[in-house]
């Protein structure tokens, strides 16, 4: 479960002027079941970093398709795949099924690693007792954070890209961010740094707010909060989709896509100037 799946689709480019500022996706693609039209959002957002949670790999319901490899493919992007689960009933002993968070750029990617974060929820765990049918949803494995450096003309930017858990409690979501923002000191303060994914949690107050604050991370949609999962008819649409930053970068046109219905959550999208 620590391997680490990567791939090179961007085509070699000349860069006479570095870039001032860089766009970036962050979405919860709800495992790449409407692949398409995640497909064409994308390629129409342009972005050169785009963060992914809930990517599938050889699932039954998404075809067999190792969905990260696909979108990089037709996007011309690198990519990198951490596996998050082992999809008990959607692959077999012999071809294993796998669920879990990819980042792609169209710069180099390196230094990949995984954070397997230590408190963990046992709701996904497999018991003798449940048939292995897809309702159950049984799972090897942990959430993590996907962790890259993004080398764009010669300059590292580092993205984290977290997918929280979704059966616990805050108190374990914000340990899981607390495991994160630890990691992220091991960075010097000039060194730009993404912070995004999938927090299931509004994370614009409270103890995740403080901690995230204290850790001098910016949130890129201070004042201009959305809620980034659609109306259903058991609950409400909520805020649980979050890009922040730190270091020398500044967060600019901030949007949450609400009209795109590709997946349980909608895009953010935001451009990074470099200071």
């Amino acid at each position: 479960m620590q391997e680490i799946e990567t791939g090179s689709f961007s085509p070699p480019r000349l860069v006479l002027i570095p870039p001032n500022s860089i766009r970036v996706v962050n979405w919860n693609i709800d495992r790449g079941l409407r692949l398409q039209r995640v497909i064409e959002f994308l390629a129409g957002a342009k972005a050169d970093v785009v963060l992914l949670q809930e990517s599938d790999l050889n699932a039954r319901r998404t075809h067999h398709l190792n969905i990260a490899r696909e979108i990089a493919q037709k996007l011309q992007m690198n990519y990198v795949f951490g596996r998050e689960f082992q999809e008990l009933t959607q692959g077999s002993r012999a071809s294993p099924a796998y669920h879990g968070q990819a980042t792609l750029s169209r710069w180099p990617l390196l230094n990949s690693r995984i954070i397997r974060f230590q408190k963990q929820s046992n709701f996904w765990r497999p018991r003798w007792f449940l048939p292995e049918i897809e309702p159950f949803q049984e799972r090897i494995g942990g959430r993590l954070a996907l962790v890259c450096e993004t080398i764009i003309a010669g300059k590292p930017v580092v993205t984290y890209n977290l997918h929280l858990e979704s059966k616990g409690d805050d108190a374990l979501r914000c340990s899981q961010i607390d495991e994160t923002l630890q990691d992220a000191r091991r960075y010097d303060t000039s060194t730009p740094i993404v912070l995004a994914g999938d927090f299931n949690l509004d994370a614009s107050g409270g103890p995740a707010a403080t901690a995230i604050d204290r850790a001098q991370f910016q949130d890129a949609f201070t004042n201009q909060h959305a809620r980034t999962t659609p109306h259903s008819f058991l609950e409400q649409g909520r805020t649980i989709d979050w890009i922040f930053t730190r270091g020398p970068i500044r967060a600019v046109e901030p949007r949450v896509h609400c009209s795109i219905s590709a997946s349980d959550h909608y895009p953010l999208s935001v451009t990074l100037a470099f200071a």
